[in-house]
């Protein structure tokens, strides 16, 4: 006996709302009809679904798709009734996503175990466990030994007002870091200016830093404020500090150590409260060890050191960064892409990421912008599929390549007929053909599965 109801919104007609009444009632689902967009709309405004039930033939408004994606976490089960069903290139491209297909009529037994997993599965994405020791809201994602260990520590220096050097590899998010630990200081709501010490022409640094006052030097047509005044109360990121040239390092020694400044053209001291973090994808005691880098600024600037973690020592974190990633770059595309397929995410877990996470940044916005199925392959990235064979095994990888295993058996036992083949594995055909699209079998448009390559 089901003692508490749960809620599924269901855009239905009147004598399918009927029948699915009767049979789900009993069984403890409470059931919200939608008689059209409107009204679906207005049920969205109410309350949050985790699983929804559609007829696939009150589904012609374009309209639908905006609605749907809403509610991210909402499963939806497919109603289709094959005579009156004529599914259209965006239709099916819409329906790679949903959860799962019911033919009319339905299985009343199979359609209440099949909504159970879908409002389970809804329920468990709307409502995530939280990650221990994560900065998400500072734009950190990653649940890795070394990435909590870093989290710990950007909350241990944001404690302390003191000068910060953060090191590690290019793209391995330094200046995501310097923004959390300016966000969790007490400097938190005053200023945050960044700098790029590679990207300043050198005639130009003292300008920028220090800023001028008008007449100062030929072009100087008004005064400017510099990037080291602008911080007035903040945080000062000086990125990839080891590029500032020599004459200017011993400048920054001189503010760093009177906290003072002056504008060119100026003799007015200002005073200032800046905080400095600085960063470098060069170690710094070796360039201090060759004469490029001044020892006394280096000690300065040393104060709280940090490395960021590479992204491959950061174990399972590349998943969960690449769905945060998917999620933020679908969203410029009306969330035309709904997520990696299994080969996809074996490649991107096994391969090395020398450009961290700025690549894998740059690959997902590639794959979202360029992709043509709602589930990006290794192609989609630029990564070959020969990159998913390799490496050490991951259970996500065997379950994956036992489900590719037993599809391709049963297609060649049946003859690469799709009909047969569900019946064998126990599926319905709609469901089959979504998992040939999802292992890259087949295209959304085609009859018949692709033979299995020799």
């Amino acid at each position: 006996m089901v003692s508490v109801d749960r809620d599924v919104v269901a855009l239905v007609d009147d004598a399918l709302h009927g029948k699915l009444l009767g049979c789900l009632r009993g069984r403890g689902w409470k059931l919200h009809r939608a008689a059209n967009m409107d009204e679906l709309a207005a049920l969205f405004e109410r309350q949050d679904f985790h699983a929804g039930l559609l007829q696939l033939q009150r589904a012609g408004s374009s309209r639908l798709y905006d609605l749907v994606g809403r509610q991210q976490s909402l499963q939806w089960i497919a109603l289709m009734d094959h005579a009156f069903w004529r599914p259209t290139p965006q239709h099916r491209n819409f329906l790679a996503g949903v959860y799962d297909f019911h033919t009319l009529p339905v299985d009343q037994d199979r359609l209440s175990v099949s909504l159970g997993h879908a409002w389970g599965k809804g329920r468990l994405l709307k409502q995530p466990p939280p990650r221990p020791d994560t900065l998400e809201q500072h734009g950190i994602v990653g649940s890795s030994p070394a990435m909590l260990a870093f989290c710990q520590a950007l909350r241990k220096a944001s404690k302390a007002d003191a000068p910060v050097l953060i090191g590690g590899e290019s793209g391995t998010g330094k200046e995501l870091a310097a923004h959390a630990i300016h966000n969790m200081s007490a400097r938190g709501t005053k200023a945050f200016v960044a700098v790029n010490c590679g990207a300043l022409p050198p005639h130009l640094i003292q300008s920028e830093l220090f800023g001028h006052e008008k007449g100062a030097f030929t072009g100087a047509h008004q005064r400017k404020i510099g990037r080291l005044e602008a911080a007035q109360g903040g945080t000062l990121f000086l990125d990839e500090i080891a590029d500032l040239p020599l004459n200017l390092q011993a400048t920054l020694l001189r503010v760093l150590q009177d906290k003072m400044i002056e504008r060119l053209g100026s003799s007015q001291p200002i005073q200032l409260d800046i905080r400095i973090i600085a960063a470098s994808h060069i170690n710094l005691q070796e360039a201090v060890a060759k004469g490029h880098f001044r020892e006394d600024l280096y000690y300065r600037l040393n104060v709280i050191n940090l490395t960021a973690p590479p992204l491959r020592d950061r174990q399972g974190d590349v998943e969960l960064l690449a769905q945060a990633l998917l999620e933020r770059f679908s969203r410029e595309t009306s969330g035309k892409v709904k997520g990696f397929n299994q080969q996809a995410l074996r490649a991107m877990s096994q391969y090395s990421w020398p450009g961290n996470v700025r690549e894998l940044s740059n690959r997902i916005r590639q794959g979202v912008v360029m992709a043509e199925r709602p589930y990006l392959t290794p192609d989609d990235l630029g990564m070959e599929r020969r990159a998913s064979c390799a490496g050490h095994p991951t259970l996500d990888g065997a379950r994956a390549k036992a489900e590719l295993d037993a599809i391709r058996s049963a297609l060649r036992r049946c003859q690469h007929n799709v009909s047969e083949a569900a019946r064998e594995l126990g599926v319905s055909r709609a469901t089959l053909y979504r998992l040939l699209e999802r292992h890259a079998l087949c295209g959304p448009h085609k009859e018949k599965a692709a033979r299995e390559p020799a």
